[in-house]
């Protein structure tokens, strides 16, 4: 177990033992561990000097780059609360989330200046800061930290779900240290690993990344985002051993054969996937071209965030996303009874407690009473357990399609269509109709153009799946629309299903 406290000093112990080591490399840059010391402490002096103190939230509004992190330690070293902001979202969605924080500043990157100028009055009070990196670097470090308990709040992400305006969701120095220190036991992190992050860094996937390598005295390398070419001249570059993302990203890895050709990516030693269903063909390439098994995971942000993990050794499933992490307890609960444990091989809704669950949603104290209950999280989440305990992600209850009194689960249909040969990624969203309420439809990306029907396509789900929950249409795309986080975009997809439901009978 770690003796860190307080996650602002997350590099503590890399620090005394190896600060000469890279902690961070993006381009040209490196940073060792006494440097992004050096360097949060500098933003912690900044803060300090202009009275930001205890339980004062600054907003982080970066692109995908490596003084993201030095920002977002030193704003908890100050005793603030990090509030990391979605770059891709609205201005009008960024606004809101700045006023419901009560934010009193922004650290910003150069390249969003006319964002945050855009932003700046959503900050609180008329002398709500923005501020650039070159002039808070500028400052002396703070060397007084302000006391904070295990149990204060460290950040403060935002989180939409799937319905409603964004949520802020309150974590603990506590909560994110235990599990940092969990998550880097099970992936049996050392200082010898590094790992790839082209995912958002405001997110809780590159999140998690960060704080289980840094506090293993591991490093990270930092991409600008997601492009196949660059991601695998990194891996080759940098000797990459580990990557996270969802399915269509390492299929697109995949069907670059040219940059594969070029570059060795031997230095890989595992990765794991999130969001959609990992296939036995995308796992057998995926193996056979990079060297290196697929694990499947699942978190969320108010959870942990990590909860379920497939080991890095040992017995996998495919399918699966693994096991409870060590130290958080879960179960499955009838849908409409929370009360109600159901047995192996039911589909429930996962509950979670773990000492990295949130302490509760930002001034919303009756979301907070119905999702959180003696210290249990409602996911909202479906899934099923095997007999062995590993547990299979089903859907959300929010995405949960009812045909005529018939439960729907997208992901269910999802993996029957990936199955086909032909098939390189699959999303099911409900679409309107007018006798049955809704009916799954599907987005498809198939293995080359025009290798598939939509008739041979359904034809071999009726083969495969039960009949009410075949896709009443197959809508093929030449690449899967993907959210801020690499997930197949729902919302849009729903959207577009919409629109093609009003043009066009659907049976």
């Amino acid at each position: 177990m770690t003796d860190i406290t307080h996650l602002g000093f997350l590099t503590d112990e890399a620090l005394r033992l190896r600060p000469d080591r890279p902690a961070l490399l993006q381009d040209d840059l490196i940073l060792t561990f006494a440097d992004l010391d050096e360097r949060a402490a500098r933003v912690a002096g900044w803060l300090n000097e202009r009275g930001v103190g205890v339980g004062d939230r600054v907003a982080l509004l970066w692109p995908n780059d490596v003084r993201f992190v030095e920002s977002w330690l030193g704003v908890m070293r100050a005793g603030a609360i990090a509030v990391p902001l979605n770059i891709r979202q609205s201005t009008e969605t960024l606004g809101y989330i700045l006023q419901d924080s009560g934010a009193v500043g922004m650290l910003v990157g150069d390249e969003l200046a006319t964002m945050a100028s855009d932003l700046r009055p959503a900050l609180v009070g008329a002398d709500g800061f923005v501020a650039f990196n070159g002039d808070v670097l500028a400052a002396s470090p703070l060397r007084e930290i302000p006391q904070v308990s295990e149990g204060d709040v460290c950040m403060q992400p935002y989180t939409s779900g799937s319905t409603g305006r964004p949520k802020g969701v309150l974590l603990t120095h506590r909560g994110q240290i235990w599990c940092a220190d969990v998550g880097r036991k099970c992936f049996m992190v050392d200082e010898t690993e590094r790992a790839l992050l082209a995912v958002p860094l405001y997110h809780k996937n590159a999140a998690v990344t960060l704080k289980n390598f840094l506090l293993a005295g591991a490093s990270c390398v930092v991409l600008p985002g997601f492009e196949p070419a660059a991601v695998i001249k990194a891996i080759d570059q940098y000797k990459i051993t580990y990557m996270g993302g969802v399915p269509a990203m390492f299929r697109m890895l995949l069907a670059d054969t040219d940059s594969l050709a070029r570059h060795d990516v031997s230095s890989v030693r595992f990765a794991t996937a999130g969001s959609a269903v990992v296939t036995p063909d995308l796992l057998d390439e995926f193996t056979r071209v990079f060297g290196a098994p697929i694990g499947e995971s699942y978190g969320l942000t108010e959870g942990g965030p990590d909860v379920i993990l497939s080991p890095r050794w040992g017995v996998r499933k495919l399918g699966a996303l693994g096991l409870p992490i060590p130290g958080c307890e879960v179960k499955l609960v009838k849908p409409d009874d929370d009360t109600t444990e159901v047995a192996a091989g039911t589909v429930g809704e996962l509950l979670v407690r773990n000492p990295g669950v949130t302490v509760g949603y930002h001034n919303l104290p009756e979301v907070t009473a119905e999702r959180i209950r003696d210290g249990w999280l409602a996911t909202r989440d479906l899934m099923r357990r095997d007999a062995d305990g590993y547990y299979y992600f089903v859907g959300r209850k929010d995405d949960l399609i009812n045909v005529s009194g018939e439960n729907v689960y997208p992901r269910e249909v999802e993996e029957v269509l990936l199955r086909h040969p032909a098939v390189r990624d699959a999303a099911v969203v409900a679409a309107p109709h007018p006798v049955k309420g809704e009916v799954p439809v599907a987005f498809v990306v198939l293995t080359r153009p025009g290798a598939l029907s939509a008739e041979e396509l359904i034809a071999f789900y009726h083969q495969n799946g039960p009949h009410y929950a075949y896709p009443r249409s197959v809508t093929f795309l030449d690449a899967m629309p993907l959210s801020g986080t690499g997930k197949a975009d729902r919302a849009a997809l729903t959207a577009l299903a919409a629109r093609e439901a009003s043009s066009a009978s659907i049976q």
